[in-house]
């Protein structure tokens, strides 16, 4: 696969959107990778200071608030993931880096946003697929409404986080304050990508979105 193919489902271009800069998860040709991305323009994690609307959550207790820990693992026992995280960020494009196509049962966590565990939004992305076959995320979409995901992190903590939700979108309506908003609360949200793969545009044209709230 070569790297125009890569990146064709990858919108280079950063906009704004009010206060929030507009970053996209990057797609590829014949494979399931993360996009979080609007279409041709990109999902939104907000600046530092931004305000975004509150994803709607469950009314139960949610856990303790930690200080940031880098994540290293994520469990998902229900779709049976035991996997790894790295930490992603932005390339020079504005576009969300992902985990290595060369790997890709691992996970990765949007490092400028809040570590799992803290409070707001923790991002986690993965590919759906690969070359080889089922990747990390590849069952996302079966994970229902308290079921568990559990974080592993680098201080020895795990936080145990119960599934609010599970949503499918177009990506030309990503729910992107629903995702990367903030709040007093710690909360997770793992996307894919999701529908039909188009082998034309080597690209699917939705994202699959769990969302979780700290319980432990």
């Amino acid at each position: 696969m070569s790297s125009s193919d890569r990146r064709r489902d990858r919108p280079t271009r950063v906009r704004t959107v009010a206060v929030v800069t507009v970053v996209t998860l990057a797609g590829a040709a014949g494979v399931g990778l993360v996009s979080a991305g609007l279409g041709s323009t990109s999902a939104s994690p907000p600046q530092p200071g931004a305000s975004a609307a509150p994803a709607t959550e469950g009314s139960g207790a949610t856990g303790p608030v930690l200080p940031r820990s880098t994540p290293v693992r994520v469990v998902v026992p229900r779709i049976g993931v035991d996997a790894g995280i790295v930490p992603v960020a932005t390339d020079d494009d504005g576009a969300l880096e992902v985990p290595p196509l060369e790997h890709p049962e691992i996970a990765g966590w949007y490092r400028p946003g809040p570590a799992p565990g803290q409070a707001g939004n923790a991002v986690l992305v993965g590919h759906v697929d690969s070359p080889q076959g089922p990747a990390v995320f590849f069952d996302l979409g079966r994970l229902r409404t308290g079921d568990t995901v559990r974080v592993v992190r680098a201080d020895g903590r795990t936080t145990a986080f119960t599934v609010d939700g599970v949503g499918t979108y177009p990506k030309s309506r990503f729910p992107t304050e629903r995702v990367y908003g903030g709040g007093a609360a710690a909360r997770l949200r793992l996307i894919t990508c999701g529908g039909r793969f188009n082998p034309r545009t080597g690209s699917y044209p939705d994202n699959i979105v769990v969302f979780a709230t700290a319980v432990r």
